[in-house]
């Protein structure tokens, strides 16, 4: 590969192959069958197919489609057991790797943001990339001033163009694209990337969100963040920190391991908010990873979203109401609050069994994520036949509150990949204190 393709009508036939491609496996799969081939067996390899199918594309386009097969990763655990172990595979890999830029387009995109005497900031620059992602990837360097090892982050030649084109083509194919994971909605999804892909754009933002951030965990205990080096609008060199990918943790750790990674994760998540009044809005495994001594080392900083009230305090409220059983208070604020779609008649009790999966991880000292318990969520709000699916059809999710549900869930998506115990209760209540003060005596 030497460049991202950047031709829309070439990105558009890509992408549209792999509906197709999905389609004419099951097609063929459907003749083998007929001629008495093993059902198990062929779906299997069906799956198989279609899962290398989607990585090579996404992996291959970066851009938009990568950023959406990111976004996916992080929901396989909601895939039931039967479907899930090709796509493990496939989106996994999506969270840290892609095909690399050659060296003569970083020299050009290093040339362009620092000058012709860029090589001379450094004493050494490894050409061959530590990391590739959606938009940029990662080189590993010396730091000439000093001697610092520093992460040289370079934005790929027309990310710009291939992130616009990529998701106008995805959301065109959500209907089409639905049936590769079940139990997330893919639509809202993509419009939300859509929504927030400009800021990602310009590494200066991404700069000045990470320089506020480790101001704020500066000497934290359990949390480590990176600090820049230096920034220009298509690249960001910050200081370069080893760690265990979560990724790796997730595969092989060890029961211990896998706890320990999901309390440090569960707690910057609901920290951020109030704590440095930002949200990291971009979380899958490749951005995260397990220190020596323990801390939790956190990347990428180019989908941060300012939250100046810190964590939405009508959904503190949802959530007090709802552990409390307050269904009429619930109602009146949802009803409030735009969460209940107009004209929609539902039943003050309906609700608070609706919300139960969202509180059940608050109502315990210790909870245990696993991907069963999420699997019955995707299942019980996915069951078109279903009580719960028909409350979900009465409900709205307001635009103001899109993206801190949307991390919140794939916060929520990496706990159950990681199989972790987490003693969220405590952590949210350290932060969210007034979601479990008792209620004021009335008169």
């Amino acid at each position: 590969m030497t460049d991202i393709p950047r031709r829309t009508a070439s990105r558009t036939a890509k992408l549209a192959g792999i509906p197709l491609g999905v389609a004419g496996r099951a097609a063929a799969g459907f003749g083998r069958r007929l001629t008495g081939g093993d059902r198990d067996e062929i779906s299997a390899q069906l799956a198989a197919k279609s899962a290398e199918q989607l990585f090579a594309v996404l992996g291959e386009l970066k851009g938009g489609a990568m950023k959406f097969g990111q976004a996916l990763s992080v929901f396989e655990a909601a895939v039931p057991d039967e479907y899930a172990e090709p796509y493990r595979e496939a989106l996994t890999k999506l969270q840290s790797a892609a095909p690399p830029m050659p060296m003569d387009d970083v020299d050009h995109m290093l040339t362009q943001q620092f000058g012709r005497s860029w090589k001379s900031r450094f004493t050494e620059f490894d050409e061959t990339p530590a990391a590739s992602a959606s938009i940029g990837q990662v080189h590993r360097a010396i730091w000439k001033r000093d001697g610092r090892e520093v992460a040289v982050k370079v934005q790929y030649p027309g990310a710009e163009e291939a992130l616009r084109s990529d998701l106008r083509q995805l959301g065109r194919m959500s209907r089409i694209l639905q049936p590769l994971v079940p139990g997330m909605e893919i639509r809202p999804l993509i419009n939300e990337l859509r929504n927030r892909m400009e800021e990602e754009l310009d590494y200066r933002d991404e700069a000045t969100y990470q320089r506020e951030f480790a101001a704020m965990y500066e000497d934290d205990p359990e949390i480590r963040i990176p600090r820049v080096v230096g920034s220009a609008p298509k690249a960001v060199i910050t200081e370069w920190v080893q760690s265990r990918p979560l990724a790796s943790i997730i595969r092989d750790g060890t029961v211990e391991e896998r706890d320990h990674a999901g309390n440090r994760l569960a707690r910057f998540h609901y920290s951020a908010p109030d704590r440095s009044h930002l949200l990291h809005a971009d979380p899958h495994p490749g951005n995260f990873g397990i220190l020596d001594d323990g801390r939790l080392l956190v990347l990428d900083f180019g989908a941060v979203a300012r939250m100046p009230d810190g964590m939405p305090p009508e959904l503190v409220a949802m959530t007090k109401y709802a552990l409390r059983g307050r269904d009429g208070d619930l109602m009146a604020l949802m009803r409030s609050a735009g969460f209940v779609r107009d004209g929609a008649r539902i039943e003050q009790e309906q609700i608070l069994g609706y919300l139960a999966p969202f509180t059940e991880p608050l109502e315990t000292e210790e909870f245990h994520f696993s991907r069963r318990w999420i699997q019955r969520q995707a299942e019980r709000v996915g069951d078109l036949r279903s009580p719960e699916a028909a409350i979900g059809r009465s409900l709205n999710l307001p635009p103001r509150f899109l993206l801190v549900h949307r991390v919140t869930m794939g916060t929520v998506g990496i706990l159950c990949q990681l199989d972790a115990r987490v003693r969220l209760r405590e952590i949210v209540a350290e932060w969210q204190p007034e979601m479990f003060e008792p209620d004021a005596p009335t008169g």
